[in-house]
């Protein structure tokens, strides 16, 4: 087995003393002579196993059909040479009957398969793995059905849900011309046109050894795990190149609106600014600073306009970060027949005294040690921490300790919050997007 092996860490990880363990410090790094990245962590303190593999392609990197990643996807668990022998879902029967879970998700940037299950089954899932990305079945029957599946999807998430509504507008208006302005579902007409042929060809070229990461985390012996993968995965072929959208997003210079209709009761206002990439400084600072605008009922969106002007139930904002770029989001659901126009100004003045005075230094640290438990809790299962070194992986090319990742929030400062909503959350950079419900007609009706 010709192999590289490497451990987490380096004079980063050196440079930062954990105040606590941070298990993914034992992660151990192994590169397959084809090019596929292994990450594993023993973990024997968990009873079970997260098998997680991590295909580097997401809705970002379509270029001819919108929502081929996430139908690919779907088309993952629909059988292959061997497993479609034992009956329709036979692969997810087959861990589901042990006690195990699976599943998939597809992002902007990643689409990822996993399996939780006692440590007994990892051999199956692996051997499973192994078989569907060696004897996949792409017929037009099995996409006819999924097709549907994904479009009934789309109907619920996007299409009938007023947040969905927002959200897929807000995105839309804020990105022009790159990919992330298309949702990951895809649009109807393109899911309707995409063939099993083109299926095919989008996995010969995304699923490659060298644009994968296998993620093991939890109660496992790492010798044995390795050996299967390679059995089971060493075939894989490695691609010369892996083609990426190329498209960048311009930069805006004015205020963009939509006005979106659907029988709703309370209107929804959602503001949308284009952020930095994963790889920015400032990604804390936005993150503490969503945290400043929305974080619970203290926070100064929620006195606004729930405590003090009674326009809405539940204020938000989140910062979103992404591989190549990222979205900062604030907004709120409103009460029944709330002025919208209030509402906004309330929103923006918020957002423009942030950006005119530091915070205090009690709403930092509020805010901050929202981030911190939240970063901590996450630790807490064998999916979790797979979840976490492959994530960091595929990001940075390395596990990031978590003693870093707190050393570096820790040390945003008032001023650091205040420089980074001035930047990003400009008047002139902002993407308002509102949800009404339609007009009546003159007999009352929508």
């Amino acid at each position: 087995m010709a192999v590289t092996l490497s451990c987490v860490g380096g004079l980063a990880a050196e440079s930062v003393q954990p105040e606590f363990d941070d298990p993914a410090l034992r992660t151990r790094i192994t590169k397959l002579a084809n090019g596929l990245d292994v990450l594993t962590l023993e973990d024997h303190a968990t009873p079970v196993v997260s098998l997680q593999v991590w295909a580097k392609v997401g809705s970002g990197d379509e270029s001819r059909f919108t929502g081929i990643a996430h139908l690919f996807e779907h088309m993952m668990f629909l059988g292959s040479k061997n497993l479609s022998k034992l009956g329709p879902e036979a692969y997810t029967k087959l861990v589901e009957e042990r006690g195990g879970t699976i599943n998939a998700y597809t992002s902007r940037d990643v689409t990822v398969y996993f399996e939780n299950v006692a440590p007994e089954h990892l051999p199956l899932v692996i051997a499973l793995e192994g078989e569907r990305f060696a004897n996949l079945e792409v017929t037009e029957e099995a996409l006819k059905a999924e097709r549907q599946v994904v479009i009934e999807e789309r109907r619920l998430r996007s299409e009938n849900d007023p947040e969905g509504i927002a959200f897929e507008s807000a995105m839309a208006l804020a990105y022009q011309a790159h990919p992330y302005r298309v949702p990951t579902v895809g649009w109807k007409s393109d899911l309707e046109k995409v063939t099993a042929a083109d299926c095919r060809a989008f996995f010969d070229t995304y699923y490659a050894a060298n644009n994968l990461v296998v993620a093991i985390a939890g109660n496992f012996d790492t010798d044995e795990a390795l050996a299967l993968v390679e059995k089971h995965f060493g075939w894989l072929r490695t691609a010369p190149s892996i083609p990426r959208n190329p498209q960048e997003e311009p930069e805006q210079n004015g205020e963009r609106r939509a006005i979106e209709h659907f029988p709703v009761r309370a209107p929804i206002l959602l503001s949308a600014y284009q952020g930095p990439s994963t790889h920015s400084p400032d990604t804390d600072a936005l993150d503490i600073a969503s945290g400043i605008l929305a974080g619970g009922r203290t926070s100064r969106l929620h006195r606004a306009l729930v405590d003090e002007a009674r326009l809405a139930l539940e204020p938000s904002a989140f910062f979103w970060e992404l591989q190549r770029a990222g979205v900062f989001m604030a907004g709120a659901t409103l009460v029944p027949g709330a002025d919208v126009a209030a509402a906004e100004k309330i929103i923006h003045d918020e957002i423009a005294k942030l950006a005119a005075t530091p915070p205090s230094e009690s709403e930092l640290r509020r805010a901050r040690r929202a981030l911190e438990v939240q970063w901590i809790r996450g630790q807490g299962s064998a999916h979790a921490l797979a979840s976490r070194i492959a994530q960091d992986y595929v990001a940075y090319g390395r596990i990031e300790p978590l003693a870093e990742k707190l050393a570096a929030l820790r040390a945003v400062a008032p001023a650091d919050v205040q420089r980074v909503v001035k930047q990003y959350l400009a008047p002139h950079r902002r993407n308002v997007v509102q949800v009404f419900p339609p007009a009546a007609d003159e007999e009352g009706q929508p």
